[in-house]
C-alpha cells in the first residue's frame, strides 16, 4: 500500500489516496493502529483517507492514532488539502466534506493552508476555564506557568474525570503574551498523550482568549505557538456569541511517501 506523510506544525498524520482503490475501510480500526504506531507502523497523531464524493472535491475521513474515527481535526484538514493539491485535485481552492460537513481551503505561498472551520454557538465559562465545540470538543485553561505544566498528567485527570470520561475531551493550557498571542500545549484523545499542536485546540484556544480578554463583539486575527510551530486564527464575534467565518491558518508539509505491507 502507498501511503504519504504530512505535517501541520508538529502534528502529523498518514495520508492514503483512496479514489481508485480502497485499502482501508471505517472498520479497519487494528490496522490502523497498527499503521499509526511509531515503533512498529509509520508512526503518526492519526490516519486520513481522501476519498471522492459528490459535489466536492474530496472527502476526508479521519482517525486518531488508536484506530477509531473522530471528530475533525484541523490540522489534518489542512494536511489533506495539501495533499490535494499535490495529487492535483485542487489548485488554490478548494471544498471538502468531513465529519462535521463542509468546508473550504485556500491554498496561499509554500506550505501555508487556510482552513474553514465551522461556527461556534455555545461557549461554557467558569472564571479562566472554556468549553467549546471547534469541530472537535476542548477545553481551554489559562496557565501562567505554562511550560512547567505536567501537561500528560493534567490533560488525563481533566479527558478522564466525572464529566468527560465517556465521550473524552481535548485539553488545552494557554498562556496569554503581552502581544496578543497565545502559546499553547495539548492533550488530545485518542492519542491519549501531548501533542505538538492540534488545529482545533488553537481555535478553541484563540476564540477563549478573545473572551477572557475583552467578551465584545468585533474581528480578530490572533498569532498562536504551539510546540511544533506557529499558527493563526482569524474569526468574526458576533453580538448573540456566536463565532462565525473562524479560519485555521499555516504550514502544512509533505514530509515523505513511501509503501507499506498491510
Amino acid at each position: 500500500m502507498k501511503f504519504w506523510k504530512y505535517q501541520g506544525a508538529g502534528n502529523d498524520f498518514v495520508m492514503l489516496d483512496q479514489r481508485h482503490r480502497r485499502w482501508l475501510t471505517r472498520d479497519s480500526k487494528d490496522e490502523i493502529a497498527h499503521l499509526c504506531h511509531r515503533r512498529f507502523g509509520i508512526g503518526a497523531d492519526g490516519l486520513i483517507l481522501l476519498e471522492n464524493r459528490p459535489g466536492f472535491d474530496f472527502e476526508m475521513i479521519y482517525f486518531n492514532a488508536d484506530g477509531h474515527e473522530s471528530t475533525l481535526c484541523g490540522n489534518g484538514g489542512r494536511c489533506i488539502a495539501a495533499f490535494a493539491k499535490h495529487l492535483g485535485i485542487i489548485e488554490e481552492y478548494g471544498r471538502f466534506l468531513a465529519i462535521d460537513g463542509e468546508h473550504e481551503v485556500k491554498m496561499g505561498r509554500g506550505s501555508w493552508v487556510e482552513l474553514k472551520m465551522s461556527d461556534v454557538r455555545n461557549v461554557e465559562r467558569a472564571g479562566n476555564v472554556f468549553v467549546l465545540d471547534t469541530g472537535s470538543p476542548h477545553y481551554v485553561r489559562f496557565e501562567e506557568n505554562l511550560q512547567n505544566a505536567d501537561m500528560v498528567q493534567e490533560g488525563r485527570a481533566i479527558r478522564y474525570s466525572e464529566r468527560f470520561k465517556e465521550q473524552g475531551i481535548n485539553v488545552n493550557l494557554a498562556q496569554l503574551n503581552s502581544d496578543g498571542s497565545l502559546d499553547i500545549r495539548t492533550y488530545e484523545r485518542g492519542v491519549e498523550d501531548e501533542t505538538l499542536a492540534c488545529g482545533t485546540g488553537v481555535t478553541a484556544a484563540a476564540i477563549a482568549s478573545f473572551l477572557f480578554r475583552a467578551p465584545s463583539a468585533g474581528a480578530a486575527d490572533i498569532k498562536v505557538h504551539a510546540r511544533g510551530g506557529d499558527l493563526a486564527v482569524r474569526f468574526k464575534a458576533n453580538n448573540d456569541g456566536s463565532f462565525s467565518d473562524v479560519w485555521l491558518c499555516g504550514p502544512a508539509e509533505r514530509v515523505f511517501e513511501g509503501e507499506i505491507l498491510l
